[in-house]
Parts: C-alpha cells; structure tokens; sequence
C-alpha cells in the first residue's frame, strides 16, 4: 500500500547537525522523517522557500532535462528502508513506455518538488518508524534506532523549518 505524503518541512538533528526531512501522511496521522544531506536539504529548501537561481542547480538541470526528453514523472516513492538507509524510484513515462529510476529519497523528492509530481511512501517504510497519537512504535532496536526514537519523541511542531540554509 502507498501512503501519499507531503512535506512537512526541514529540522536538524541537535546531536549530529544533520538535516532531517519531515514527511506528513495526507490521510493519516503519521511522519516519517528521513535524514538527508546537507546539499539536499538546500535544494529542498530553495523550492520550499521559491529560491531561484540565476542558473540551474542540479536538481533544476535535472528537470529541465526531463521536460526537454518529453519524459513525464506523476510521483516518486519512497519504497524500502534497510539497516537505516532509505531508498526511492521516481516513476516516468516516456513516449516509448513507462520506466522507473532508482534514486535517494533527498533526491527524488527534491526533483518531485520542482516537478510537482506526488510524493508516496510504501508501507514497508511506514512500519518501520509510524507515530500514531503522539507514541512512536520503534522498529529498530540497535543504539542508533534508540537514539532516532528518543529525538522524534521530543520533536515538536516549531522545530520544523528551523533548518536555514
């Protein structure tokens, strides 16, 4: 099952500094964050904030090449999540048929954003981090996973967006 998703904004981890991507279900009352890179988070953020640039960042170039080939991208989905690395396909159709690109989260998502194509999450993903009535059902159990779990407990709405690129 897919969960259509939107993006919630950008936060940071306080103990590593790293950017962290926050998605919110459309339907449900669940997040799933996703931490990013640096770089990502600013293209992220850029389209977030309608940043644009005298010329094309990758992203941009990345999409502008997509419009150029006539290639359409409706979504893109976040679709596994194993030993705490996410994975994504951004799905397109071309004349000639439909195929799909293997990608980052960060990065199918930020293309996503500039495309405006949707933003899915399969439920492989869902139910290895879910919150539901504010409690987190922590699938992972290693120290990483604990550490994870205790800084999502304590996110609250204001930290997102505090992220300044």
């Amino acid at each position: 099952m897919l969960h259509e998703m939107t993006v919630a904004g950008l936060a940071v981890d306080p103990s590593s500094n790293a950017p962290i991507l926050i998605l919110n279900s459309k339907d449900e009352e669940f997040s799933v964050p996703i931490w990013i890179g640096l770089m990502e988070a600013a293209a992220i953020a850029s389209v977030l904030q309608n940043i644009e640039f005298d010329r094309p960042m990758t992203h941009d170039l990345f999409r502008n090449f997509i419009e150029q080939a006539g290639v359409s991208v409706p979504r893109i989905e976040v679709c596994d999540l194993r030993e705490n690395t996410f994975y994504a396909k951004i799905l397109c159709n071309a004349k000639d048929g439909e195929f799909v690109v293997d990608a980052r989260p960060s990065d199918a998502i930020a293309l996503a954003l500039r495309l405006k194509a949707d933003i899915y999450v399969d439920d492989t993903v869902v139910q290895h981090l879910k919150v539901k009535n504010g409690e987190y059902e922590v699938a992972d159990h290693s120290d990483q996973g604990q550490k994870w779990a205790e800084y999502l407990q304590n996110l609250s709405p204001e930290d997102f967006g505090k992220y300044k690129v």
